[in-house]
């Protein structure tokens, strides 16, 4: 399955930032510990990571009575398959309607465009 296809939730999308920066195979438990502030139930958690791996986005195995998780998905994948996605549903395939968007409602910083300037030039310079 390919990155495009995975879709998740934004309560999924907390596990995976927990897993992802992890670096490592990391256990159910400490993944509780890393989402405790949202107050979820270990049932709830535990949903979430049922359903992350059958949607392919997190490998299990079972290591004594834990279970540990790794990213099947990178993070960098998923963001771009992600914009790649919204640019194609929502902004009728222009990436540049998506930035005027971003840019008319105030959402780019100064330092995002510098930043955007200095990955595509800037066309005033030249």
């Amino acid at each position: 399955m390919s990155t495009e296809n995975i879709n998740i939730g934004e309560a999924e999308l907390e596990i995976m930032k927990v897993v992802w920066k992890a670096k490592k195979p990391i256990g159910s438990s400490e993944i509780g510990k890393a989402v405790e502030h949202h107050g979820w139930k270990r049932t709830t958690i535990a949903t979430f990571l049922v359903r992350l791996v059958e949607k392919g986005a997190l490998a299990s195995e079972k290591r004594g009575k834990s279970l540990y998780y790794t990213p099947l998905i990178s993070a960098v994948a998923y963001k771009k398959a992600q914009v790649k996605n919204l640019v194609k549903t929502v902004f009728d395939g222009s990436a540049k309607d998506l930035v005027a968007s971003l840019f008319e409602e105030k959402a780019l910083t100064e330092d995002d465009i510098q930043e955007l300037k200095a990955i595509f030039g800037d066309e005033e310079e030249s």
